[in-house]
């Protein structure tokens, strides 16, 4: 016999009480991910390596795929910047309004205000260190009018510098269809950032700047402080981008640019950015010859081309080409006066060969007046210089007497008008070697007092025993004895972000010895050294100066 068990339906209140939870815990885990660190997991990865002397390519991996640049576009907002104020659009005193658009920007941001005022040079210094989007707004609104008009002009910028594979669509890089760049491009620009306006590079070193209303910090001073050799160039990040970064070190005469696309982590992104400037440095030559780029034409406020006279095709670039300056190609010859006469060749040979008094100048003069209106011949090379021999009436001082030398040349040239022979030309060495014999008579320099021509004393040599390792700097600092080369590197790198201000620009390196790893950092002189480890003994941590031998 079966039994039927009826299930009564659960009330009202308990259906609602189990929504409540169900949303309750929904909720919560959505709020959960989003406090986690963020990340781009699906963003595409691209990478190029050049020799930013020369532009040769020394690593490449998906240069040429467009993808999302990010903040990176403000390298392009920063570019035309500097070239609106070289060419005289706008200063960097420029007082600029901060529109309602630009104020609305989401961050990273400033927090300018809709109808503030702020000078143009803090909106650069934002854009460039802090990589601020509404003040990237604020200098494209400036300097076309609308962030509309201004992504037309990054867009005859990227071209003209040979970007051919970019297309902007705003100046601070959020993302936006259509919006999109490559390796290979960012690396260009960053190159052109470097060589084209390198008056303005040194903001992209900068671990913090003042931008008118607040200090900012720079968003790429991780690998500044931890990277020996670093000083640019921007970062950039969104969601569809992933960690953007196009990064430049110096290490002597070797400078070399990195570009990443689609880094998982800021960590993750300066380690593979450190590791591909290594890769730089191992490939490319120690030495050299800089062919730095071409700077493209003035891309002008509007859609004009201003090109100099030697600019090539402006790539495609509708509008007008105006050319406002050029080289001579040929140096004409001037014109003599009309009526004038060959003369003054005669004139200047003499003034060239006798340094005389300036009584004996006036006479001169008056001759050469004389010898202005006496027409374009004159006398065969002997007489003339029969005729200079014949005023070198010389005193017993050596001063040569005006009045014969005044009568003497114009007899000369009395005979000049009589007797028209070959051009004054192939007279002038005659007459040069002529006038050369008349007695220097001017003030010649004094020998210096002999108690005054003491020298420095030379400085005490400094023997070195071994080879410097940083620019003739031969000292250095110990920070520990390690089991393992990794724990040694770890400390080096812990030490150098605690202590960036002795140890900024020094060389960490491990040397290994029987006992284990030492942690030292290189490159120092004696002073900086021992001030190293005084600071660093103050924050108990062992240390101990490195010298020479």
């Amino acid at each position: 016999m079966a039994v039927i068990t009826q299930v009564k339906p659960a009330s009202g209140r308990y259906s609602r009480t189990r929504f409540l939870w169900a949303a309750a815990v929904f909720l919560l885990a959505v709020f959960t991910l989003a406090l986690q660190p963020q990340r781009a997991a699906a963003a595409p990865y691209a990478a190029m390596v050049i020799d930013a002397r020369t532009g040769e390519v020394l690593h490449s991996r998906n240069a040429d795929t467009r993808l999302h640049p990010a903040s990176l576009t403000k390298m392009m907002t920063l570019y035309i910047a500097f070239e609106a104020v070289r060419n005289g659009e706008i200063t960097l005193d420029t007082k600029v309004r901060i529109s309602r658009n630009a104020a609305a920007e989401p961050p990273s941001k400033l927090g300018l205000k809709s109808g503030q005022k702020i000078a143009f040079r803090y909106l650069i210094r934002a854009a460039a260190v802090k990589s601020a989007n509404d003040a990237a707004t604020a200098i494209g609104e400036t300097l076309s009018g609308s962030e509309a008009a201004f992504a037309r002009r990054m867009n005859r910028t990227a071209k003209a510098l040979g970007m051919s594979r970019t297309t902007f669509k705003n100046a601070h890089g959020l993302t936006a269809s259509g919006h999109l760049s490559t390796a290979s491009d960012m690396t260009t620009l960053g190159r052109h950032l470097l060589y084209d306006y390198p008056e303005y590079y040194n903001l992209f070193s900068r671990r913090s700047t003042h931008a008118g209303i607040r200090e900012v910090p720079n968003t790429n001073r991780r690998l500044l402080a931890a990277y020996r050799g670093a000083d640019g160039i921007k970062t950039g990040y969104t969601r569809a981008a992933g960690f953007n970064l196009v990064a430049s070190a110096k290490r002597g005469n070797e400078r070399i640019i990195a570009t990443v696309f689609g880094g998982k982590s800021t960590v993750s992104r300066n380690a593979k950015v450190a590791e591909l400037l290594d890769l730089g440095f191992r490939r490319a030559p120690s030495r050299a010859a800089l062919r730095k780029p071409q700077r493209p034409a003035y891309q002008g406020a509007g859609n004009v081309v201003v090109a100099d006279a030697d600019d090539g095709p402006s790539h495609g670039v509708a509008g007008k080409t105006i050319r406002v300056s050029g080289q001579v190609n040929t140096s004409l010859r001037p014109k003599t006066r009309p009526g004038a006469s060959e003369s003054p060749v005669l004139v200047a040979a003499l003034e060239e060969a006798l340094q005389t008094p300036p009584a004996e100048r006036t006479a001169l003069e008056e001759a050469v007046a004389q010898a202005d209106a006496a027409g374009p011949e004159t006398a065969e090379a002997e007489t003339a210089e029969e005729q200079i021999e014949n005023v070198q009436t010389v005193s017993a001082d050596g001063a040569v007497g005006g009045d014969a030398l005044r009568e003497s040349i114009a007899v000369a040239l009395a005979e000049a008008e009589a007797e028209p022979q070959p051009a004054v030309e192939d007279a002038v060495p005659a007459v040069i070697a002529a006038v050369q014999k008349v007695p220097f008579t001017g003030l010649r320099p004094v020998a210096r007092p002999a108690s005054l021509t003491g020298t420095a004393p030379e400085p005490e040599p400094v023997v070195v025993t071994r080879l410097s390792t940083s620019g003739g700097r031969y000292w250095g600092v110990n920070v520990g004895l390690y089991t393992s080369r990794y724990q040694a590197e770890k400390v080096l790198l812990r030490t150098a972000l605690a202590e960036l201000e002795t140890l900024d620009g020094t060389l960490r390196k491990v040397a290994k010895t029987r006992r284990g790893f030492e942690a030292n950092f290189l490159g120092m002189t004696q002073e900086q050294a021992e001030l190293a480890c005084r600071r660093l003994n103050a924050r108990n941590v062992t240390c101990a100066p490195i010298g020479p031998s």
